[in-house]
């Protein structure tokens, strides 16, 4: 869930190659616009850490594969004090509380909090660390290393006096950044194709998405990632086209938002921390576009980028594990997956950069995906947050991706209205 920690304790994240191409380094960070990341989020009738002050001896909340919640709890006796505290989330999503399972937690939320802490701080300042996750769904600490490193991660952990048997140390692959709906469109709306300069114009390296559409203090504005911009953090102006730079094709937007990514205040040492990959442009007085609206393509899944409609963006939320989303981009179009992890603190590979709280996916993006829009419902649709990242597995394929939530994106861009 987007907003299951305190954020204070955030530490550091995974490691994750952006889901652009932009390949300049970020400019240099600015002072902080604000004395901590500690942004002032309010829990959700879902989120962990609200169930955890809810429900005594709490240790996660998920939804299995057949859609069945499912709650861990130290004492099964407390199972009514579960129903009372999640029947909200039952009710919005026509489920009730009969249908809960309950499963014995050997941990409570409030150690896999804090284990989850410590380890952040410690494992994700070492290379070939991946991802740490105080994970809803194993009632565990889940932490991802790349081939080969799983034993040093184990001696770290060790070190720190977390119990073995609260960690899970998997190898996984690190999050590859994605690359690259493409034809021009008016009004423009979330999910379309944008290109933006970089050293060398109109080529697909400089390729990304559209995420939605916003207004920041009455100015028309869209949301893409923040490595879809000349540089990534910091505000240099980045210039957008849709669908391409040409000589009959002119500017929509420009960069406005973008900041700095910033050191201390629970960064690791040497890194620089965000909570989230975003940007935002500012339209051209010329420039046609639809608040509220995403591109819909003609089906889920099926590879198609021609146009069919759009979504009704009706309001802002989170995500649960189990949870299926959606997402739109312009390389593989409209696509859904479950949710496997939320709040995950991710390290950006190859960079120095880190990101707090951001949510994985199991779904296959594409290079030009980035700044994909990532949405709850088929027609009428809860926006969750914006894709930037992937995971490839071993043979180069991307099976998951990563996405800041939307509580993150207006921390870093200030309020938004996006419909």
């Amino acid at each position: 869930m987007s907003q299951r920690r305190p954020l204070q304790a955030l530490t550091a994240g995974v490691l994750l190659l952006a889901a652009c191409s932009d390949q300049n380094e970020p400019v240099a960070p600015t002072p902080p616009e604000s004395p901590s990341f500690q942004p002032t989020i309010q829990g959700t009738t879902d989120d962990p850490i609200s169930l955890a002050r809810a429900i005594p001896g709490f240790g996660g909340f998920y939804l299995d594969d057949r859609g069945t919640p499912v709650v861990y709890l130290k004492n099964a006796a407390e199972r009514a004090t579960a129903e009372r505290a999640l029947a909200p989330f039952f009710r919005s999503q026509g489920l009730t509380a009969s249908q809960l399972r309950v499963l014995p937690a050997k941990y409570d939320w409030a150690q896999l909090e804090r284990w989850f802490a410590q380890a952040s701080t410690e494992v994700l300042g070492v290379p070939g660390s991946v991802f740490v996750d105080a994970d809803e769904a194993s009632n565990r600490v889940v932490i991802g290393v790349e081939r080969g490193t799983a034993a040093r991660i184990r001696g770290i952990v060790a070190r720190l006096g977390v119990p073995d048997g609260a960690v899970v140390v998997q190898e996984t692959e690190p999050v590859r950044p994605l690359a690259t709906l493409r034809g021009k469109v008016r009004p423009v709306v979330g999910g379309l194709q944008i290109n933006f300069p970089g050293p060398h114009p109109n080529v697909e390296t400089f390729i990304c998405s559209i995420g939605f559409n916003a207004l920041r203090s009455g100015q028309r504005s869209f949301i893409t990632a923040s490595h879809c911009t000349n540089h990534q953090g910091g505000v240099e102006n980045t210039p957008y086209y849709q669908p391409l730079q040409t000589s009959t094709s002119p500017k929509i937007a420009t960069e406005v938002s973008d900041p700095a990514y910033r050191t201390g205040n629970g960064c690791p040492s040497g890194k620089r921390c965000r909570f989230s990959d975003a940007a935002r442009a500012a339209y051209t007085a010329a420039t046609t576009s639809s608040l509220g609206k995403i591109a819909k393509t003609t089906g889920p899944n099926n590879g198609s980028v021609t146009i069919n409609g759009s979504f009704n963006i009706t309001a802002e939320g989170s995500a649960s594990v189990g949870q299926v989303v959606g997402k739109v981009g312009r390389t593989s179009g409209w696509t859904t997956g479950k949710v496997t992890n939320t709040c995950v603190n991710i390290l950006l590979e190859g960079t120095d950069i880190a990101f707090f709280c951001q949510n994985i996916v199991s779904s296959r993006p594409r290079p030009g995906d980035s700044g994909a829009p990532v949405f709850k419902g088929s027609s009428n649709v809860t926006l969750v947050g914006l894709l930037w990242g992937g995971i490839a597995n071993q043979n180069g394929v991307i099976t998951t991706y990563v996405y800041s939530p939307m509580s993150g994106i207006e921390h870093d861009l200030g309020a938004l209205t996006t419909f």
